[in-house]
């Protein structure tokens, strides 16, 4: 057989395998829907649901250690607030880079909530887990990487890893490397090719690429990696110019040729559920938005946030939750989901 036909043999048969492949289940900050979210209870929780990834919000304390937290603060989650009320900066937030990885240990964690006109705490998702009860604490990225790494040895699964970078804009404006940091972690539990087990996100536009161009490379590695996905008018990203920062404008990434420049230095993409299929969608009419055939003909994988089954966030052109994930699954047709309920999207899987 000629070697062009063999080459094109091959590139049938692995488009027919990635065609026949089972859609992902990222466990959204562990079994966040049923344990307060980024804890290792709720990591373990999401273990033994059996997910595919489970993912890891990373950022850096003052003295360079790397914890697990959705924001690069500790007042939505944690007592930090009672326990050191004077370490708020301006803007009233503590941050964990003004903290030790000590003085974070010490700290509760809880359900995620904010505070109403009273000052009065109240939990972000009042059904979950009950706020200050039990005893829970922030873990650090080595822990998290070791008890996912201890159980899969344990119950011979192979449950990857999906950490994400937070806000590394901020920690380099703060004189920090986080991405520098976290991938030196990375390399040191074995995490260094793409055929490993893990993503890579990240919202920073210009950092993706910073670690897809240079730091990978300097460091001899090559991980899969996944462009977030937000509106300019979140903030999500911001850019400093001196000491003046404005927000990173996301709106190119939805222009027609938005995705073909993503995939330059990304393997995939992380875009909110609405990006991919639009709010005015009806029962019946489920309106694909264009980003969704963008970003497959780039060669993107797609992997949409959050799903989430609490009352009040199943969209109004779903009949339930598993309506929901049937919808992106099977006519969406993405590559994984993040979900803050893993088994409910595995069991839904298995049933299908």
């Amino acid at each position: 057989m000629k070697t062009s036909t063999l080459i094109l043999s091959a590139m049938a048969l692995a488009a027919s395998l990635n065609a026949m492949a089972k859609p992902l289940v990222i466990a959204h900050r562990g079994a966040s829907g049923y344990l307060p979210e980024h804890t290792l209870e709720a990591k373990a929780l999401a273990y033994a649901m059996k997910p595919d990834y489970i993912e890891q919000d990373v950022v850096m304390t003052k003295d360079d250690r790397l914890v697990v937290l959705h924001d690069h603060y500790l007042d939505r989650v944690t007592d930090v607030a009672s326990r050191f009320p004077d370490r708020a900066r301006e803007d009233g937030r503590f941050y964990a880079i003004d903290f030790t990885l000590a003085e974070i240990k010490t700290l509760r964690v809880t359900e995620g909530f904010k505070l109403d006109e009273q000052g009065n705490k109240v939990a972000g998702y009042p059904e979950r887990f009950p706020m200050w009860k039990s005893d829970f604490t922030v873990p650090t990225l080595e822990e998290e990487i070791e008890l996912i790494q201890g159980l899969n040895q344990t119950l011979d699964y192979d449950i990857g890893i999906y950490p994400e970078i937070k806000a590394p804009w901020f920690h380099r404006h703060e004189g920090k490397d986080i991405s520098k940091a976290v991938l030196t972690v990375l390399k040191q539990y074995g995490y260094d090719t793409k055929d490993d087990n893990i993503y890579l996100q990240c919202f920073d536009a210009n950092e993706l690429q910073r670690i897809n161009d240079q730091l990978l490379p300097d460091m001899g590695m090559d991980l899969k990696l996944v462009q977030l996905i937000a509106y300019t008018d979140w903030n999500e990203t911001m850019v400093y110019q001196g000491d003046k920062k404005q927000p990173y404008h996301y709106e190119w990434m939805f222009e027609p040729e938005g995705m073909q420049q993503v995939a330059r230095y990304a393997d995939g993409i992380g875009p909110w559920k609405p990006m991919l299929v639009d709010s005015s969608s009806t029962k019946g009419n489920i309106k694909v938005t264009p980003l969704m055939a963008s970003a497959k003909a780039a060669g993107l994988a797609v992997h949409p946030y959050t799903f989430r089954a609490d009352k009040g966030r199943i969209p109004a052109y779903a009949e339930d939750f598993d309506d929901m994930l049937n919808i992106f699954y099977h006519q969406v047709k993405v590559d994984g989901v993040f979900t803050d309920f893993p088994d409910k999207a595995v069991e839904f899987l298995n049933s299908k």
